[in-house]
C-alpha cells in the first residue's frame, strides 16, 4: 500500500469538512441551471462561492503531466455529447439539454471531488433514463466499495447496473483516489471482474464516477485537449462522490 493512500483521522476530518463545502457549492450551481444561462455564469458562481468559504478551486490552473496545458475553469461543464472536462464559456444552455457539472475543491490543503448531471428544463425520456441510470450506477458502486473488497468489485457493480438499463460505460475514464492531490492511486474503472484489481482498505478516500453513454462507448478528445465527446454524438452523463472506505458501508463525504 503506497504511503498516503490511507488517510489519518485528522486528514479525514478535513476532507469531510471540505466535502460538505463542496456539496453546498454544487447544490447552488445545480439550482442555477436553467435555459438561457451560460456555462461561464455557472463557472463564475462556483468560483465565487468556493472563495467565499475560504477554499480554493481545485481544477482552476490544474495542469496534468499528460496535457501540459492548465485547465482554465473552476467547473468542468459538459453539455449533451460532451462526456467530461468541458470548458465553460459563452455557450447558452437550452431547454432539453443535459449538463454534467464536475467540481473539485481544496480545503485546508486537502481535496474532494464530486459531479452531477442536471436537466435543463424539460428533457426527453431517453435523457431522463440516462441520468437515472448513471446516478443509480454510482449508488451501486458505492455499495460495493467496502474494506476487503476490490476496485474490480466496484467496476463490476457499476457496469452491471448500467448494462441492465440499456446503456454503456466509458472504459477509458474512471474514478480515482483523492485527498493529498486531485488524482491519486488507485484508478477505478467503471467495469471489471469481482475480486480483481486493487484491494480496498479502511482509511482510503476515493472518488467514484460512473460515466455513461446513451449510444456507443467510443469517445474522442477535442482540440482543446480536455473535452471528451461521444463518437456518435449521442449524450453522456456523469455522477461522482468522494467516499471513505470503512470496514462496513462507506461514508459519502460529498453528500448534501
Amino acid at each position: 500500500m503506497k504511503h498516503g493512500l490511507i488517510k489519518t483521522q485528522d486528514e479525514i476530518a478535513i476532507i469531510r469538512e471540505g466535502g460538505k463545502h463542496l456539496a453546498r457549492v454544487l447544490s447552488a450551481v445545480r439550482d442555477a441551471v436553467k435555459p438561457g444561462i451560460t456555462t461561464r455564469e455557472l463557472d463564475q458562481l462556483a468560483e465565487r462561492l468556493i472563495r467565499e468559504a475560504g477554499d480554493e478551486p481545485a481544477f482552476l490552473n490544474y495542469a496534468p503531466e499528460e496535457v501540459k496545458v492548465a485547465y482554465p475553469g473552476t467547473l468542468c461543464v459538459s453539455v449533451n455529447d460532451e462526456i467530461v472536462h468541458g470548458i465553460a464559456g459563452d455557450r447558452v444552455l437550452k431547454e432539453g439539454d443535459i449538463v454534467g457539472i464536475d467540481l473539485g475543491i481544496k480545503h485546508n490543503g486537502l481535496f474532494t471531488d464530486s459531479a452531477i448531471t442536471v436537466p435543463v428544463g424539460s428533457i426527453d425520456d431517453s435523457a431522463s433514463n440516462l441520468i437515472k441510470a448513471t446516478e443509480g450506477a454510482l449508488v451501486a458502486g458505492i455499495d460495493a466499495a467496502r474494506g476487503g473488497k476490490t476496485t474490480g468489485d466496484i467496476g463490476f457493480a457499476i457496469e452491471s447496473y448500467v448494462k441492465d438499463r440499456g446503456f454503456v460505460v466509458v472504459e477509458e475514464l474512471g474514478g480515482h483516489g483523492v485527498g493529498h492531490s486531485q488524482h491519486e492511486d488507485p484508478h477505478i474503472s467503471n467495469y471489471g471482474d469481482r475480486g480483481h484489481g486493487d484491494r480496498l482498505v479502511p482509511g482510503m478516500v476515493i472518488a467514484l464516477e460512473p460515466i455513461v453513454n446513451e449510444g456507443t462507448r467510443y469517445i474522442k478528445l477535442m482540440p482543446d485537449k480536455y473535452t471528451f465527446v461521444t463518437r456518435d454524438h449521442k449524450r453522456s452523463a456523469h455522477f461522482e462522490h468522494t467516499i471513505l472506505i470503512t470496514d462496513g458501508a462507506p461514508e459519502i463525504l460529498t453528500k448534501e
